[in-house]
């Protein structure tokens, strides 16, 4: 008898010692008690070029200040998606959360859990609608990159010739201010005009695809503006693929290395230069400090910059 009283009593004990331990892990589970910062990086799309390439600059500034985990996830262009996976973040305790958003009218709802949850959010290359209290920007001035485009083609063709402009996914901040701003200067230029205008999705074989119908329908453009890259070097190939090449300029947005290496072989022939290191670190920077609460701006604006066959050697 006072052998099994003996194992009841140990059971009592170590079930004592489980529930205690139980309530400590839990009790942890939202805690940072390692001193470092945690933050929770939402990307519209890991397809899309650029954006890989801001998180690669966001992956290097991490790594540079040392203290920081940064945890990306893919938003797949769906709006549902994001907003789990900031909510998700919130769950998980981030100190911090930057967002690049698949669509700016309907960033309003992630903006709502951050500042409920009463963590920061800082957005990244898309400009949402609204920027209430607890939310910061850090991007280009879209309309900007599609005025250097107007500009440079514009003078290209002297101030004459049919345009074709392939947009990235419609309804989007970049897409709408970039296509804008080719048109703020065409208008200037009676003898020129906008007469094409379709989307590609940011993507190079739906750019293709595009300025392959526009081939096949005859239009007689005498050049093809593409919001991004990735699209311009799909009209490149759908032109030379007709031997048109020769005959239509082409121009895209983000200086990319396969754009840059089209430059070169003399393939395309202008592009702008949008910083996805200043955007990218820029980005986890404000992020950063937030979580530190240190003072930070509410907008930052990266550059845009032009880039032609004079001067691409400088952005390899």
């Amino acid at each position: 008898m006072r052998t099994i009283q003996k194992v009841r009593v140990d059971m009592k004990k170590l079930t004592k010692m489980l529930l205690v331990s139980s309530m400590a892990i839990l009790a942890g589970c939202g805690q940072k008690d390692d001193g470092r910062i945690k933050i929770g990086a939402s990307f519209c799309a890991f397809n899309d070029t650029f954006q890989m390439y801001m998180k690669d600059a966001m992956d290097a500034k991490a790594a540079e200040l040392g203290d920081v985990d940064v945890v990306y996830t893919d938003g797949k262009e769906d709006i549902t998606i994001q907003l789990s996976q900031v909510e998700n973040f919130i769950a998980q305790g981030m100190d911090s959360m930057i967002v690049c958003p698949t669509n700016g009218d309907a960033a309003k709802s992630i903006s709502d859990a951050a500042i409920k949850a009463g963590i920061s959010i800082v957005y990244l290359n898309r400009m949402p609608t609204e920027l209430p209290d607890g939310t910061y920007y850090v991007g280009s001035d879209e309309r900007s990159a599609g005025q250097i485009q107007g500009k440079y083609i514009a003078e290209q063709l002297q101030g004459k010739g049919q345009v074709g402009v392939i947009m990235g996914i419609p309804g989007l901040d970049n897409t709408v201010k970039r296509t804008e701003g080719v048109k703020d200067i065409l208008k200037d230029h009676p003898e020129m005009a906008v007469t094409r205008e379709q989307t590609g999705r940011w993507m190079r074989d739906l750019g293709m695809s595009v300025a392959e119908n526009w081939i096949t329908s005859g239009d007689n453009m005498a050049a093809i503006i593409a919001n991004n890259d990735d699209m311009a070097l799909g009209a490149v190939a759908a032109l030379e693929a007709s031997n048109m090449k020769g005959n239509v300029l082409v121009m895209g947005i983000d200086a990319t290395p396969d754009a840059l290496a089209f430059m070169k072989d003399g393939r395309l022939d202008a592009t702008v230069f949008q910083d996805p290191v200043g955007q990218g670190a820029g980005s986890l920077m404000v992020a950063y400090n937030l979580a530190k609460k240190q003072p930070v701006e509410k907008e930052t604006w990266i550059p845009f910059e032009l880039v032609t066959p004079e001067n691409y050697k400088d952005y390899l």
